[in-house]
């Protein structure tokens, strides 16, 4: 029958076998709260690749938290009358909507670069 007992070396800290880092370091720029859209460029851009042909508007470069992500984009969506999601930061608006998407951010205060061709 094993030994279950056996002793294991530890510091003074504990065991740091189980210790598990259960929150995520947060992306770059994504720390604390958000900036003000004054401070901020949105870079829009126009993206097919990996989507069977399909088009999507990306917003990139926004320093917002995740909850301030998700409210723009769901305003975006509206203003397009399309679906989008939030992914890796960025902003996801289904078809070419860039314009539209220009003008709407502007309107909110934010700086507005259009990307892409």
């Amino acid at each position: 029958m094993p030994d279950n007992n056996r002793t294991v070396w530890s510091s003074s800290d504990g065991d740091q076998r189980k210790k598990t880092n259960l929150t995520p370091n947060p992306s770059p720029g994504r720390r604390g709260a958000s900036l003000p859209p004054q401070q901020q460029t949105a870079y829009l851009h126009r993206e097919s690749g990996g989507r069977g042909g399909k088009v999507v508007s990306v917003v990139k470069n926004l320093v917002l938290t995740e909850e301030d992500l998700k409210t723009l984009a769901k305003k975006l969506k509206q203003e397009c009358g399309t679906g989008g999601t939030v992914k890796d930061g960025m902003i996801e608006i289904q078809g070419e909507h860039r314009q539209r998407m220009a003008e709407v951010l502007m309107k909110l205060g934010y700086k507005v670069k259009i990307a892409g061709g």
